[in-house]
């Protein structure tokens, strides 16, 4: 396969982004915000749009709503030129919506699922797949119409010779009912930060979550913000300093933006330390601006804010 290309399978929604919230919100009480942004949103659209700017050629396989927030989504993407063949309108369910109420580093977000939860193996175009080099699946646990089958996609997929990435991303429902022992195996690249790894494991610290992991994962990737990442790939374990940015607005997508940084480099055939490196450098870009995809206007932009902000030449 000469052209290496990324397929995408998960959920779509907008996302309403408050800033500058004066408080916490309380039951009976109003209180204000003086800056909302309305983007596209979705960890699973968040990596395809960047991993598209980053001149990877990205298809996106999921479900929207026959709405005016479907015809959104969909304009985002293709403006940010991915390839939206795959995705449906469902009659039935409205588009996705998240709310983010924004505190500085972190954050409290209220999701409507809508037609997310609809999408399963049925939609992906499995007869297609050999077109592909990598799939990546994010937020399995909002995603209802799949998770049950998740094994069965990734052992499907890697008959057709196609590599594969998931990013678990947060369970609403606490239960972290994800059976990694029997999945991790089929799952090339494994994406998840410190708090997943504690959650999924029920670990007390980090390495007690990695020594339950590791004997299952391929390789396994731990997001872990201000600290940068690890990667662990047989046996081996390296570690990869974070990038200092004095320009922080929020952290939405941050670690969306490392997944897209990361495999991108995994897809080009380049080595742990180089995935982990630019994985952290399109997780601090991400932080420049509002929302996931903000920072991300185009390659040539990408290339110039790195140069300014982090005083490097990709």
């Amino acid at each position: 396969m000469d052209e290496k290309k990324l397929l995408v399978v998960g959920e779509l929604n907008i996302d309403l982004i408050l800033n500058s919230i004066h408080g916490f919100p309380e039951i009976g009480k109003e209180i204000l915000a003086d800056n909302m942004t309305v983007t596209l949103g979705s960890s699973s659209a968040i990596m395809a749009a960047n991993s598209a700017t980053l001149k990877v050629p990205t298809s996106f396989c999921g479900l929207v709503g026959n709405d005016s927030y479907g015809d959104f989504v969909l304009d985002e993407l293709r403006r940010k030129n991915v390839q939206t063949h795959y995705i449906r309108k469902s009659k039935k369910h409205q588009t996705g919506v998240t709310i983010i109420m924004n505190y500085h580093q972190d954050r409290a977000n209220v999701t409507f699922s809508g037609a997310m939860a609809s999408l399963t193996t049925a939609h992906i175009p499995w007869p297609d797949l050999k077109k592909y080099s990598h799939l990546h699946i994010s937020s399995l646990f909002l995603q209802k119409g799949i998770k049950n089958d998740v094994l069965q996609i990734f052992k499907k997929a890697k008959k057709f010779g196609v590599t594969t990435s998931l990013d678990l991303q947060w369970d609403p429902s606490e239960k972290w009912d994800f059976d990694f022992k029997k999945c991790l195996p089929f799952v090339d690249i494994f994406l998840p930060n410190r708090n997943e790894v504690l959650s999924l494991t029920k670990s007390t610290n980090l390495q007690e979550g990695i020594d339950k992991i590791k004997p299952f994962a391929n390789c396994l990737v731990i997001k872990l913000g201000e600290e940068g990442s690890i990667g662990i790939q047989s046996g081996e374990l390296v570690k990869s300093p974070a990038y200092n940015n004095t320009k922080f607005v929020d952290a939405i997508g941050a670690g969306d933006s490392f997944n897209s940084g990361f495999l991108k480099k995994y897809i080009e055939g380049e080595s742990l330390t180089e995935c982990l490196k630019w994985g952290n450098l399109m997780g601090a870009l991400n932080t420049t601006a509002a929302g996931g995809t903000e920072a991300f206007k185009s390659y040539d932009s990408i290339r110039k804010q790195v140069q300014e902000i982090f005083n490097l030449k990709i």
